[in-house]
């Protein structure tokens, strides 16, 4: 009996131990945990030249770069894949020299760039701005952290440490940069390990006008049970409502994580079992503002599986990203480019638009 009331009390010393360290370190996260103010800001009002015109075609394209990390090769498990860590470092560097060498062919005006990682283990602790700034030599650029936790330490093995973000890139200079706070669908202790969205928007004056251009980069919510998509773009129609009552140009772009009612999606169904994209109503943005995906390529593919070798007749493709212009922006084209996916889970989307 001795023996036995011995193993029980080292057994109870044990689960003690673990439950202290377990709690140690959710308070260590919890003290870490990023909290962003409703407003942050990136580049501080500033006098700048109006070098943007009323008439003059501009070009803007939007691309979620999946963090260098998820190119054809990859599979990841939040969309049913296996793999935590999808690319080794050379992988992570050739599909940011893909992407890259394929936005300099394009030569845009306005470059906004979804998951960019600056310090991340899941992309080797590379600062991925160093390649995507070479886009646009000498442009100006704001970063805006979209995902900034201490540890994520899960699945096995874990995700690790990271840092990634929005990341817009110009030709003319903003007379000014924020970043805007979205509502947060996760409660304590989730929320310590996920992704705080926002909204990246840049301020640029136009010429012969007390107007601004108020172009907004972001990525909305993927894994929540609808709720959190719903309420980040409420806040978005709500932004964009308000700036187009001042007078101003309004564009906003980049991966909704969500469908356009007003789009065509028959051709990418959504197949059973498959991650579910949310749905903006169209209308919700009333007659001031259009709705503009061009359904001639997917947007994005699933991660369930690698896309390299895949059989392509029912693999899941999706229509997520695109653009929201308010009517005093004329989109003269909206395009899907089709880049097979080679170097990150989405394709780019390019508008030409005329400010009115």
């Amino acid at each position: 009996m001795k023996i036995v009331g011995k193993i029980l009390k080292a057994l109870l010393c044990i689960v003690g131990i673990l439950i202290l360290l377990l709690l140690l370190a959710v308070g260590v996260f919890t003290v870490a945990e990023y909290r962003p103010a409703d407003t942050e800001v990136i580049i501080a009002q500033q006098e700048t030249e109006a070098v943007l015109e009323t008439g003059r075609p501009l070009t803007i394209v939007s691309w979620n770069c999946g963090y260098g990390a998820l190119g054809d090769n990859a599979d990841f498990f939040m969309d049913g894949g296996s793999s935590v860590y999808t690319a080794d470092q050379a992988r992570v560097e050739s599909n940011l020299a893909g992407i890259r060498d394929a936005l300099k062919t394009l030569n845009p005006d306005f470059l906004i760039l979804q998951e960019v990682d600056i310090n991340s283990a899941r992309s080797h602790g590379l600062d991925e701005r160093a390649v995507l700034r070479e886009t646009l030599p000498g442009a100006s650029e704001s970063f805006a952290y979209n995902f900034n936790t201490l540890f994520v330490p899960y699945p096995i093995p874990p995700m690790g440490h990271v840092e990634s973000g929005l990341y817009t890139l110009s030709a003319a200079v903003p007379g000014s940069s924020a970043r805007i706070s979205l509502p947060v669908p996760f409660s304590w202790p989730i929320r310590l390990f996920n992704l705080k969205r926002c909204l990246l928007v840049s301020r640029f004056p136009v010429k012969d006008s007390d107007r601004e251009l108020v172009l907004i980069n972001l990525h909305l919510e993927a894994y929540d049970d609808g709720e959190g998509k719903e309420a980040q773009a409420r806040q978005l129609t709500a932004l964009m409502q308000e700036e187009y009552a001042k007078g101003n140009y309004v564009i906003a772009g980049g991966d909704f994580n969500q469908r356009f009612t007003n789009i065509d999606q028959s051709a990418y169904p959504v197949y059973e079992g498959m991650w579910q994209p949310g749905v903006i109503d169209a209308a919700s943005f009333g007659s001031d503002f259009t709705l503009l995906m061009d359904n001639s390529f997917p947007t994005c593919r699933s991660l369930d599986r690698a896309y390299a070798g895949a059989d392509k007749e029912g693999f899941q493709f999706y229509l997520i990203d695109g653009f929201i212009v308010s009517a005093n922006v004329h989109a003269e084209s909206v395009e899907t480019l089709d880049y097979g996916f080679t170097c990150t889970d989405h394709n780019p989307v390019r508008m030409i638009f005329t400010l009115e």
